[in-house]
């Protein structure tokens, strides 16, 4: 089972670090989906469920290695 999250995005730079870091966050294993906005400063992830914390703390040390600026509001 997945489960889907929009978490807003603070200080993503650039359109093509966008693209890198969705590049990046699909790679992870179990992201089903992942989609960063560079226009509405968004990430939405889809993610199997039972791991979703553990996915999600991957897409964050993801994020940063692409935009150390970037921070990803985990609400």
């Amino acid at each position: 089972m997945n489960m889907k999250k929009t978490f807003e995005l603070e200080d993503l730079d650039c359109a093509n670090c966008a693209a890198k870091m969705e590049a990046a966050i699909r790679k992870i294993d179990g992201v089903k989906d992942a989609t960063v906005s560079y226009i509405a400063q968004k990430l939405t992830l889809e993610a199997d469920d039972g791991r979703f914390e553990e996915i999600l703390k991957e897409v964050v040390k993801v994020c940063k290695a692409v935009e150390p600026d970037c921070t990803i509001l985990l609400k």
